[in-house]
């Protein structure tokens, strides 16, 4: 048999398994996610892991929605879901819900039940945790857990039919009260609930816990290998427990491996905390730029590939470890480097007059659109008398090593003249206004005078004061001031937040910018890459940061 060549321990499992005399069309992968809120960076981990396997073996991969806890899950989330695999370019064979199953996951129960392997609880979970005791001690037995199997299967009954005070009961597994694995400890199987379901509506009133749920429902899906997060290493005695009592020797049972989170510094994944940041309103609901949901990355302006090759340079390890966010924020550099066009926008405008340009003249300037790529083109720029520059940009006295403009000074308009600054006016206050400067009319860009060759060190990029487009750009910056926000237990993780996370500026930009579209994609010459956001309109264009040109949280550490 010809195995394609594994690049990680996963593969290499998968790879001994067909070796060993799995069949292959047995291969079958699924993501589970919980739809109790928008999936995050983490799960594009578990998405690319799970549908790259099923690409690189052919095999097909299942969409199950882990819906078994009604107070916490929305339609919402799982559409959400949905598009965010849509948007990511993955494809799966069929969509599946846990809550397809609960009948037969209630049928089963209840042969555990009159298998003696079951029973009915009547304590409460503070109880429960207390007589589950230590891994170094045995636990205490139920004063319930030998209760008839006809008691057992009366109250197991009204328990469904919400015949029972919500709460009051709860299934358990008969296990093992003395093993050193504390998942093994008779574990809850069912509680009573009294909430509406999002598909099955009223019809449960029991619901199973994620541990019974997720294995059974892998088995009846026929999934080959159940991959998830290193948290569930010691879940797997559980997993191949519950599965052993649904099973026989002949059936084909799935294997459980894990992997390690994916956590990314600066980074919140904890859903329960993302809900806290949105209920809250530090952000602007799951799809933020500044969250780390799917659909915040792709409105700040990520790509689909950028996050694959994101986890595709991370890769896949079985120890948990902290990557850095400067590995995500490179793949996206590296991509849009490649392909978004290079504009002229200027953030903090400062006027430059150009006193010995003729007045109402407008210059049609050709300026390439992405000097990595010749297909891309080129652009007309208007050009000026009267332009606007980068505050920044200019300095009356500048210290030896600013090349940029400064009185007396030449610099290159990027893609039209040398220009120097000859004087300036000020507001009361001592802010500079306008500056005043001089061209060389010999030295025009692509011209090829011996009066454009001369060595300037400085090029500056530039936006017509009379022709423009203005624009209004958000700012954004890591949420978090520290690398590992969830790191100390000590702290409460909304004392970590960045208060300028988020700046918002009116700018302008150059023309050709009227035609962008949401998630249009730019760099702004000199400034980083930027998206349209979904709310721009004709009037209102707005653009969100996706990531600086230069890293300045590096020049902090």
């Amino acid at each position: 048999m010809n195995l394609p060549e594994p690049s990680h321990f996963i593969e290499q499992i998968i790879n001994g398994d067909l070796t060993k005399g799995m069949p292959k069309e047995k291969l079958r992968f699924r993501f589970p996610p919980e739809p109790n809120g928008y999936l995050h960076i983490g799960h594009a981990k578990a998405i690319c892991i799970n549908f790259g396997l099923g690409e690189k073996y052919n095999a097909p991969v299942n969409l199950r929605f882990d819906d078994t806890n009604p107070e916490a899950e929305e339609q919402e989330f799982v559409d959400s879901i949905r598009e965010d695999l849509e948007w990511l370019g993955f494809t799966w064979d069929k969509e599946c819900y846990a809550s397809d199953y609960f009948q037969q996951l209630y049928d089963w129960a209840v042969q555990m039940i009159k298998d003696g392997k079951a029973y009915v609880d009547d304590q409460s979970s503070e109880e429960i945790t207390e007589q589950r005791k230590t891994p170094f001690e045995d636990g205490i037995e139920s004063p319930y857990r030998n209760r008839s199997i006809e008691e057992n299967l009366e109250l197991f009954e009204k328990m469904k039919n919400g015949e029972v005070e919500e709460g009051k009961h709860v299934l358990r597994a008969k296990i093992d009260m003395t093993s050193p694995n504390m998942n093994m400890r008779d574990p809850v199987m069912y509680r009573t609930l009294n909430k509406a379901h999002h598909r099955t509506g009223t019809d449960w009133k029991i619901y199973p816990m994620y541990d019974w749920a997720h294995g059974e429902s892998d088995f009846i899906e026929g999934i080959s290998h159940s991959l998830c997060s290193l948290e569930f290493e010691n879940h797997r005695p559980l997993y191949n427990w519950y599965i052993e009592q649904v099973s026989d020797e002949n059936d084909f049972t799935p294997k459980q491996r894990e992997f390690a989170r994916g956590n990314v510094s600066y980074l919140i994944t904890s859903k329960r905390k993302l809900r806290k940041l949105v209920e809250e309103g530090i952000v602007d609901g799951w799809d933020d730029p500044r969250m780390p949901t799917i659909s915040g990355l792709r409105r700040r302006g990520y790509t689909p590939e950028s996050i694959k090759a994101f986890w595709d340079k991370a890769g896949v390890s079985k120890r948990d470890n902290l990557i850095d966010i400067s590995l995500l924020e490179y793949t996206i550099k590296d991509q849009l480097n490649a392909i978004a066009p290079r504009v002229f926008a200027v953030l903090d405008p400062v006027k430059l007059v150009i006193e010995n340009y003729p007045e109402g003249q407008v210059e049609e300037l050709i300026i390439e659109n992405n000097p990595e790529d010749e297909s891309a083109g080129d652009r007309v720029v208007p050009f000026t008398r009267e332009l606007y520059i980068e505050r920044d940009d200019f300095m009356e006295e500048a210290p030896k090593k600013f090349f940029r403009l400064s009185l007396d000074q030449e610099v290159r308009l990027k893609g039209a003249y040398f220009v120097k600054a000859t004087r300036v006016d000020k507001d009361e206050n001592g802010k500079i206004t306008t500056i005043y400067a001089t061209y060389d009319p010999e030295t025009k860009s692509g011209s090829n005078t011996e009066a454009s060759k001369r060595k300037v060190k400085g090029t500056l990029h530039w936006v017509s004061a009379e022709q423009n487009i203005p624009i209004t750009v958000n700012l954004y910056d890591r949420l978090f001031t520290v690398e590992s926000p969830d790191g100390d237990k000590e702290t409460d993780f909304m004392d970590l937040i960045n208060p300028n996370s988020l700046e918002v500026v009116k700018g302008y930009g150059e023309p050709s910018l009227k035609d962008a579209k949401p998630e249009d994609k730019f760099q702004f010459q000199r400034i980083g890459y930027f998206a349209v956001d979904k709310d721009s309109t004709p009037e209102n264009i707005i653009f969100n940061r996706t990531v600086p040109l230069r890293d300045t949280w590096a020049k902090k550490k």
